[in-house]
């Protein structure tokens, strides 16, 4: 994997191969934040990084410099790698080792932008948790986004506060908004 812009710009980073990972491909990456550079200025907002794994995504915004990323995941071997990649690279993020479900439930946080990257295979109702629980907490500011990466055979399109999907490849990002209100 590699960072593609910021102040770590073409950054490649190696992962364990024995993460149970699957991270977000270059290009939908890439096309994703050519999306998010035209809503945000990534220096002004917070990020929160649902199944983070490698870190991918985390890195990307720190490298533009975004300030405060913190990063969920259960495994506990990602978020030792995203930890000690964050600390090389001297990135702001804050790695937490938790169930994504049992933090959103918790938090008390609110967030410009929360990116959730769960595992491809896990059921439609799962997935479906994620924005229910994310906007019942009221975890994103008034112009914030959910932004949820899927495999392109599952539709999350029905769910309340979608908003539009994106299709690159395999992957889709369903992004969901509060439509302005906090």
């Amino acid at each position: 994997m590699r960072i593609i812009s910021g102040t770590h710009k073409a950054k490649r980073i190696a992962a364990p191969k024995k993460l149970p990972v699957r991270p977000t491909t270059d290009m939908a990456k890439e096309a994703l934040f050519n999306i998010l550079n035209n809503r945000y200025y990534f220096d002004e907002i917070s990020v929160l990084d649902l199944f983070s794994g490698t870190g991918n995504i985390a890195y990307e915004f720190a490298s533009r410099g975004t300030g405060r990323i913190t990063a969920v995941d259960n495994h506990y071997g990602c978020v030792k790698f995203i930890n000690e990649t964050s600390e090389a690279l001297e990135f702001p993020i804050n790695a937490i080792k938790a169930n994504v479900f049992d933090y959103l439930e918790k938090s008390m946080g609110k967030e410009d932008i929360i990116f959730a990257d769960p595992p491809y295979d896990m059921e439609l109702a799962e997935f479906e948790k994620i924005p229910n629980l994310v906007f019942k907490r009221k975890m994103l500011q008034a112009n914030g986004a959910l932004i949820i990466e899927h495999a392109s055979h599952m539709d999350l399109s029905h769910l309340d506060h979608f908003s539009e999907k994106r299709k690159y490849g395999g992957s889709v990002f369903s992004f969901f908004d509060n439509g302005g209100t906090p």
